[in-house]
């Protein structure tokens, strides 16, 4: 009897272990979303001149989520904020390592791009509060630390939807002799940004759009809505009011989202910016119609948030995916001007009236030459790509254009891509539109990145795919 009450014993403790090892492994989700607006009479950035905060529209907040499959957690935060320098991102990431370990790789952070928020980064002609900065990494960090400590049992699904009439590429062959020289005196453009509703000179847009809204949807296990983070890539929508600050289309979205979907208050939407680097809402050949402030930002997130709703109704969520990361680093070469440039560009700030302040365009680029002739020569940019289940999620530090968001998606189906991620290195355009020039070619703080940038890029990531195979 004594042998037979030992042998059950020890049957009983391994079916404790087996069960204690399967909850070990239950997988895990958490959101949390932190309160980062800035306080009225600081910088607005997103334009040529610096706006100043007169009026919150709606409160900016970086939106968390967490995943952890019992063996590997992962951290997206989508932040409300035009651009994001690497430092922030690094201080955030730094504060959540030394409070709860989780390793500097396994956060993915980025900007929204909304044009209508607290200037974080040095852009334009807005400079940064020091104090906002600190202010901003702290709160991301508590952000995510907020979303571990609301990880509980979860499913998890994937899917897409798809949203045509709401991007347009804005970048426009032109007939030829119509475009005019650049602010920096180059006379070979080919294409014309932002040419125009209805201009008579055009001819074509200059490139495709993307469509497709990619989303990942996370639930409770009795299917009470968590999170949901999607991802479009559409550069933002505008037609705030005067000196407002506010999350644009990104921020109506999160709360649309919930609404449709049924979820109470502690659920977190979140819409990060896709490959939309040459993507805005203007159809130059169909006309835009005149809308109230605010007005186009319902219409675009509403019909997202829709479209993404009915599409998660078709999602089958699993109990568990196995999660995955890698990250490297590349450098990369920058558009330094020469000693010449810098010198022409500083007789032509003179001109300006409202010195230090630039009034034209030609100043105004005069002095981002001469800003640029301080950068270093090379910079390092993160590459980094999430792998959940069978989707990827890569991160890009740059506004890239849509046609390397397409091919990223023809070559490694499911994924999607989250630009200004992890840091900013300004616009990403590929060598072939280098070619055709155009503003988002135009050497400055915002566009200042070798001509093949967008090739070393998609290597790097090729290598990453590789990695996580």
């Amino acid at each position: 009897m004594l042998g037979v009450f030992a042998g059950m014993k020890s049957l009983l403790l391994a079916i404790v272990w087996v069960v204690k090892a399967a909850h070990a492994a239950e997988f895990r989700a958490g959101a949390a979303t932190t309160n980062i607006t800035p306080e009225l009479g600081s910088s607005i950035n997103g334009g040529f001149q610096d706006g100043k905060a007169a009026f919150i529209h709606d409160e900016l907040q970086a939106r968390c989520l967490a995943l952890d499959d019992g063996q590997t957690k992962l951290v997206f935060v989508i932040a409300d904020s035009c651009v994001i320098g690497r430092g922030i991102f690094d201080e955030a990431k730094k504060m959540v390592n030394a409070a709860n370990g989780l390793p500097l790789e396994n956060m993915m952070m980025s900007a929204t791009h909304a044009h209508s928020c607290g200037t974080l980064q040095a852009v334009g002609q807005s400079e940064p509060d020091p104090m906002y900065q600190r202010f901003v990494a702290r709160r991301i960090a508590d952000g995510v630390r907020c979303a571990m400590n609301n990880l509980a049992p979860a499913k998890i699904g994937f899917g897409s939807a798809s949203v045509p009439h709401q991007v347009f590429n804005r970048r426009w062959k032109m007939k030829p002799g119509t475009i005019p020289a650049t602010p920096l005196g180059v006379t070979t453009d080919q294409v014309k940004t932002n040419p125009g509703i209805n201009h008579p000179d055009l001819v074509e847009p200059a490139g495709p759009t993307d469509p497709e809204v990619s989303f990942i949807s996370v639930q409770a296990v009795d299917g009470k809505p968590i999170a949901l983070l999607a991802n479009y890539s559409l550069h933002y929508v505008g037609g705030v009011g005067p000196g407002h600050i506010s999350a644009d289309y990104f921020g109506a979205f999160a709360v649309k989202i919930g609404r449709l979907l049924g979820a109470g208050p502690e659920f977190v939407g979140i819409m990060s910016n896709g490959t939309s680097g040459d993507i805005n809402n203007i159809d130059f050949r169909g006309g835009l119609a005149k809308a109230a402030p605010y007005g186009r930002i319902e219409i675009v997130a509403n019909d997202v948030a829709q479209a993404v709703a009915a599409a998660v109704k078709a999602v089958k969520h699993a109990d568990s995916l196995p999660l995955s990361v890698a990250q490297m680093e590349i450098e990369l070469g920058l558009r330094i001007p020469t000693p010449n440039e810098v010198e022409k560009a500083r007789e032509v700030m003179k001109g300006s009236k409202l010195f230090p302040r630039m009034e034209t365009m030609e100043q105004v680029y005069a002095r981002e030459t001469v800003l640029l002739a301080d950068f270093p020569a090379r910079v390092s940019a993160p590459l980094q790509i999430m792998k959940i289940g069978d989707l990827h999620v890569s991160a890009i530090p740059a506004e890239v254009f849509v046609e390397i968001g397409l091919e990223l998606k023809k070559r490694h189906s499911p994924t999607f891509t989250i630009s200004l991620a992890n840091a900013y290195h300004g616009y990403l355009p590929t060598p072939e539109h280098h070619a055709l020039g155009g503003y988002e070619t135009w050497r400055a703080r915002s566009s200042y990145l070798e001509v093949d940038a967008s090739t070393r890029i998609i290597a790097g990531l090729e290598e990453l795919f590789a990695k996580l195979k």
